[in-house]
Order: structure tokens, then C-alpha cells, then sequence
């Protein structure tokens, strides 16, 4: 007697799926799902939300968090308030300091224009001066010409004193002790600096630690717009004996002129 064969799981693999049946749409378009993604739960959204003003005012905050923290770490903007550097630097320019110049290098070299703290030194305040003297230099005013001399080598300020003034009418005979620096206005006669404070806590020397950049640029106003180089007078400066082999850098350096001022504060 003949028996209906059954049939088995392969034979119902096997069959042919039915071409006819519609596949299953997706009813989530792209934008929807991009819309999901930034769902109302999400925290940016959340921010959006509870901001006045939206991503306008979100935007506007995260500016302001990038500038503080250039601010804080790199770079920092001084307005000078009196004529202590001119005639480089006026009243009321305002300079761009540079905070990381000496984080990944040589420390302030002679000729450079630095912004530091003069509390305990100076005074409460932050002053900008050229570095005369480093760490271990022999600084005397004046050699028989009246010149400042460094290491025994006579140095020509001629292209950045204020017209008129002489190098110093203060004479002074000072070795600078290491980690600091000898500090001059270049208006010598309208600058209280270093020469000033020789008698006070320190000797007049601002410690390297205390010092917060290096200014590098007059950023305003636009018509007194430069960079601030090192100038060359310093160039010749011997190295101390305990100092060869310390990175210096001022042999390369062309000789400048009013095109390389720098900055001070009273």
C-alpha cells in the first residue's frame, strides 16, 4: 500500500522561498536616524536646551574657554603704562607676550624684552625690561666712553637707548648671581630698574622663575604693529667660564635697530 511521504526538514529548506513576498521596508529615513542620534535625551542636546540663546550661546562660551586657556598657557597681552622702554615701546601699546619661550628651551638671553613679577623685587606689579645680564655675567657701568660693559666686552646700545640718554648715569659694578637676571629700561632716564634696587632684597636681579615671557610682538595700535627681535648689541658678549657650553645663541644674531624695541613698565 502506498504511504504519502512526509516531508523532511531538508525538503523544506529546499523549497524555493516565495520570490513574490514584499521585503520589509525601512520607514527610518536617514534624516530620521541622524535625528535620533542627537536625540533630546543626549547631553549636547540637553546643553542646547538649557541655554539661553542655544548653540549661539554655546558657542560663544567655548570661545571664550579656548581664549583663556591661550591666555593662561601661551600667550598673554600687557598694556605698557609708562615710558620707561621707549622709544620702542609707547604708552598704551599693547604687547603679546610669549609664555612658552622658555619652557622648551635656553632660558632669557641678554637683549631680550621679558615681562615678570616684581613682587618682593620691584613692587606689586609685572614690569617689562631688557635682559642686560644672565646668570653669572660681570655687568659694570661705565667704561671710559661711558659705555655698559659685560664680561669685560663693552656693548652699544646706541640702537635702542631713548635719543639722549646716556647707558646709565648710575655707575654699578655687580656680578649676577645664577637663576637671575639683570633688568634695563630703555629709557635709562625714566626707567626704575634693576640699578634702582641694587640695595634691596635680591640686589636689583629678578629670579628666572619670576619671569612670565618674552614679549614678542606690539599687537596694537595696528600703525605701531612689529615683531620684537633680539638685537645684536649683546652679540659679542664672552660667555663666563662657568657658563661655556650652555646654549647662548646671540652669535647669530644680526646687529639691530629701532625696528627691534622692546617693552617696560615704570
Amino acid at each position: 500500500m502506498d504511504t504519502e511521504a512526509q516531508p523532511t526538514e531538508r525538503d523544506r529548506s529546499s523549497r524555493p522561498r516565495d520570490t513574490d513576498a514584499e521585503p520589509v521596508k525601512d520607514t527610518q529615513g536617514p534624516e530620521d536616524r541622524s535625528r535620533s542620534s542627537l536625540s533630546p535625551s543626549s547631553l549636547p542636546a540637553r546643553i542646547i536646551d538649557w541655554l539661553p540663546g542655544g548653540r549661539l550661546t554655546l558657542t560663544v562660551l567655548a570661545c571664550l574657554v579656548l581664549l583663556l586657556l591661550v591666555n593662561t598657557f601661551l600667550l598673554q597681552p600687557f598694556q605698557i603704562p609708562s615710558g620707561s622702554m621707549e622709544q620702542g615701546l609707547r604708552i598704551g601699546d599693547r604687547v603679546l607676550v610669549n609664555k612658552v619661550a622658555y619652557r622648551f628651551g635656553p632660558g632669557p638671553r641678554r637683549g631680550d624684552v621679558v615681562v615678570f613679577d616684581g613682587t618682593g623685587y620691584f613692587g606689586h606689579a609685572d614690569y617689562i625690561k631688557r635682559v642686560v645680564g644672565v646668570g653669572g655675567d660681570h655687568v659694570v657701568c661705565c667704561d671710559k666712553e661711558g659705555r655698559i660693559e659685560v664680561n669685560g666686552r663693552p656693548v652699544d646700545e646706541s640702537t635702542f637707548l631713548y635719543p639722549g640718554d646716556r647707558p646709565s648715569t648710575v655707575p654699578f659694578d655687580v656680578v649676577v648671581p645664577e637663576g637671575t637676571l639683570f633688568v634695563l629700561g630703555d629709557h635709562r632716564s625714566d626707567s626704575s630698574d634693576s640699578r634702582d634696587h641694587l640695595g634691596s632684597p635680591g640686589g636689583g636681579m629678578i629670579p628666572v622663575d619670576d619671569v612670565i615671557g618674552r614679549a614678542d610682538w606690539i599687537v596694537w595700535p595696528f600703525g605701531h604693529l612689529r615683531h620684537l627681535t633680539r638685537p645684536g648689541a649683546y652679540a659679542r658678549v664672552p660667555a663666563t667660564a662657568h657658563a661655556a657650553g650652555r646654549p647662548d645663541g646671540d652669535e647669530d644674531i644680526p646687529d639691530g635697530g629701532l625696528d627691534t624695541p622692546g617693552g617696560g613698565h615704570g
